[in-house]
């Protein structure tokens, strides 16, 4: 039988502690399940939220007499191992374990499910879709990878919604189901905003990565839909309309015009909106969204009206901080296409004004040396570019030291300055002429905790 929100009663979440899982725990605890969960370490602002809840695992660890018989289900994410204590008793008393994506897809058994897929802009994407639909008082459930303005939880599921939105992440599913989670949720209407090679860890070539969107996009059942980035190269290769029983659905950049430092969208009627978010690659999220919305009812008129008041979703190319003659933005970007599209995109809106911006290289791929050749080229619109790293995340990631100059050579910018000190870092940052200036900072980290509030408001004074 398909398990609904309100069928499974008792769950045990091993590694509680991720950014999407607590959300999960939270939104399960809210309609009344009984939740416990556990991990090894559980950091801010999860920590915070699962105590205030009530669910914050009393000790950090692993506890295998947690696992009782009276449990419905265990949820394992993606953080625990193959061989985590839990888990192995979980499976020694034959309770059903689910991957989040797996949970996700059998408490919306019964509703349509749109799935946002991509390697960039899914966040955005799907954070547009959801405040045309929370704008205009649709019922939806939801799964996002971020904090969304107005939106207590990154997780919803209800009994009543008769549509879910689910960002679509491409990565691997649990520790023991190594296919990716957006494979899992068997979409209605999918979306692919744009593929770039990433995860070197767990697709080692281009066109292994590539063959997962593929699956994806052949996954589209009869009567379906399938919204694609009709420019995007690689998308190209995997979008084929090869089923006469799907509808394919391209789209490129909303029509614009940018008129100091802010951008209008040009509707059919040649009318002007103001839009808070900019940059080519936000205004294909815009196309996309506005596509998905048009399948689920919302018309054009009143997909413009509700965009009027959409700031972005949280850490994506979101304002820090405006002076008169200088504002700072960070972003979620770090993979090399996210990097250039960000990039490009500020200097294009502030044209007049110099451009300084800092990618933190944080994650496996991005600190990968086989992987580093793709950043060439794609670094070169600043007037100051600045690569930060942190020598103790390759060897926590068991990757070879990085010697600076390499960085440099691989992005083939020759006055590329690469710090691997946040103190260093700061001080240039602090050092620079900040009139007519901007600052742009890119992480999916935290440059090891540079007060960036801080350092901001002195840019921006």
């Amino acid at each position: 039988m398909a398990a609904t929100p309100s069928s499974l009663q008792r769950l045990h979440l091993i590694a509680v502690g991720g950014s999407i899982m607590h959300n999960l725990a939270l939104a399960l605890h809210q309609r009344g399940a009984h939740v416990t969960g556990s991990d090894d370490e559980i950091f801010e602002p999860a920590k915070s939220r699962l105590a205030k809840a009530g669910l914050l695992p009393a000790a950090e660890g692993w506890y295998p007499e947690k696992i009782t018989p009276d449990l419905d289900a265990v949820i394992v994410g993606m953080h625990a191992r193959p061989d985590n204590p839990e888990l192995l008793r979980a499976q020694e008393l034959g309770l059903r374990v689910y991957s989040f994506p797996e949970f996700i897809y059998e408490a919306s058994r019964n509703k349509q499910r749109v799935v946002i897929g991509g390697s960039h802009g899914k966040t955005s994407i799907t954070s547009l879709i959801l405040h045309v639909l929370r704008y205009h008082q649709r019922q939806f459930d939801y799964a996002v990878g971020a904090q969304l303005e107005g939106f207590e939880l990154m997780v919803q599921l209800t009994d009543d919604a008769p549509v879910i939105i689910i960002e679509g992440d491409e990565y691997l599913s649990s520790p023991i189901d190594r296919r990716p989670k957006f494979h899992l949720y068997h979409h209605h209407i999918g979306v692919i905003s744009g593929i770039s090679w990433d995860h070197i860890n767990v697709f080692p070539t281009e066109e292994v990565y590539r063959e997962q969107f593929k699956i994806f996009a052949e996954m589209t059942p009869k009567a379906g839909t399938l919204i694609y980035d009709q420019d995007d190269e690689q998308v190209q290769l995997v979008t084929v309309p090869s089923n006469p029983d799907v509808t394919y659905i391209g789209y490129g950049p909303h029509e614009h015009v940018i008129r100091n430092g802010n951008t209008f969208l040009i509707t059919k009627k040649d009318d002007e909106v103001p839009v808070k978010v900019f940059g080519e690659h936000n205004l294909r999220n815009i196309s996309a969204a506005k596509e998905v919305c048009k399948q689920l009812g919302i018309k054009g008129k009143d997909f413009y009206e509700a965009l009027g008041s959409f700031k972005g979703a949280a850490r994506r190319l979101e304002k820090v901080s405006e002076g008169e003659g200088s504002v700072v933005y960070k972003d979620f970007a770090h993979a090399p296409s996210k990097l250039k599209a960000t990039a490009t995109a500020f200097k294009k809106q502030y044209p007049k004004r110099k451009l300084v911006a800092c990618l933190e290289l944080h994650t496996f791929s991005s600190l990968n040396p086989a992987f580093l050749p793709q950043y060439a080229h794609t670094f070169d619109t600043p007037d100051v570019a600045v690569v930060y790293f942190n020598p103790h995340v390759l060897e926590h990631k068991r990757l070879p030291p990085l010697p600076p100059e390499a960085v440099q050579q691989a992005f083939q910018r020759p006055d590329l300055r690469v710090f691997t000190n946040s103190r260093q870092l700061a001080e240039f940052l602090h050092a620079q002429n900040w009139q007519d200036a901007n600052l742009l900072m890119m992480s999916s980290g935290t440059f090891d905790g540079l007060d960036l509030n801080q350092l901001a408001a002195e840019v921006t004074k």
